[in-house]
């Protein structure tokens, strides 16, 4: 099924593949408030209004050439970025909250939930075959 809020589950080896620890502090700063600005203050996601934004790398993942591409970056509200990074969020004891909201945000069931998190996981082992990633960042370029 096609959420409004879904899990992005990042292989194991692209962990650290992130503009933050890429990008020099400054750029990324830059980049950052430049995509809460478009935000208006509102996650783009859920459309909650929030003076807290976190900026959300957008990636996709071709296995067949093992690249790693960003796709969007967008801003999100910490209720759902800790629905996107769910491993993360359960390891920190918060899943339940991320349940919550996951449920809220797309009108469904926890049963939809369990499946969807299923799902997410399935892709996830299956993006973890591949044992290094190459990274194109080329959307940078048309920011």
């Amino acid at each position: 099924m096609n959420y409004k809020l879904n899990f992005e589950l990042v292989p194991d080896g692209c962990w650290y593949s992130n503009l933050r620890s890429i990008l020099k502090p400054a750029d990324w700063d830059k980049l950052r408030r430049y995509v809460y600005n478009r935000a208006g203050g509102k996650c783009e996601i859920c459309g909650e209004k929030t003076s807290r934004l976190d900026a959300h790398e957008k990636w996709s993942y071709d296995k067949k050439n093992k690249v790693q591409k960003l796709e969007s970056i967008i801003a999100v509200c910490k209720k759902c970025h800790s629905v996107i990074h769910i491993g993360r969020t359960q390891l920190m004891g918060n899943e339940d909250a991320a349940i919550e909201h996951f449920m809220k945000v797309n009108n469904c069931s926890y049963a939809d939930y369990v499946k969807a998190l299923g799902e997410a996981n399935k892709k996830h082992r299956e993006l973890n075959e591949v044992d290094e990633w190459s990274l194109d960042i080329s959307y940078l370029k048309t920011l």
